[in-house]
């Protein structure tokens, strides 16, 4: 049985986040720069292993400059200090198409385990003769877990930014030679 080594493809990749803006809405925000190793037994990702995905936290995008100038502050993700965000996979639990990915999630120096839930596209040899894996992920945190504890309050007392993060990505990965 041979092992295989994985790395993601950006230009084929994206990761987005959305959190609530004075509860009434939903803010969109995605991460231009971020990298995904991992391993596994021949091309069965149900033997994933080594798995590390890393987030520059300065490559935050909301479409708004004061705004994403705000989220690399020591207000939220403090770039200067916590130039990433890293989750390190520990356990695989699925089969077929669908499966939970167990690990652990840094923030700001903060870990703590989450799960992260993952559908497989499949495997396909690109024109190149370079052969890809595609994943959808998804999952959610509390940001105040991670020590993202700034917040605000309207003059009728309502909340600025939400609690509760949620995260998706489309994931193309390529297996290296």
């Amino acid at each position: 049985m041979s092992t295989n080594k994985w790395a993601i493809d950006p230009t084929h990749s994206e990761i987005q986040f959305k959190v609530k803006h004075l509860m009434i809405s939903t803010v969109t925000g995605h991460f231009k720069k971020f990298n995904l190793e991992a391993t596994t037994d021949e091309d069965d990702f149900t033997t994933v292993q080594n798995v590390i995905f890393t987030i520059d936290t300065d490559s935050v995008d909301t479409n708004n400059e004061q705004r994403d100038a705000h989220l690399k502050s020591a207000d939220f993700f403090n770039s200067e200090a916590y130039n990433q965000i890293e989750f390190v996979g520990m356990a695989y639990e699925g089969s077929g198409n669908e499966g939970k990915l167990t690990g652990n999630l840094t923030i700001r120096g903060i870990a703590n385990p989450i799960v992260v839930n993952i559908e497989f596209g499949g495997i396909v040899v690109d024109p190149y003769g370079q052969t890809k894996a595609g994943f959808t992920i998804a999952g959610k945190i509390n940001r105040k877990e991670f020590g993202l504890t700034w917040g605000a309050l309207t003059e009728a007392a309502n909340v600025v930014v939400g609690d509760e993060v949620k995260f998706n990505g489309e994931i193309q990965l390529i297996k290296q030679k």
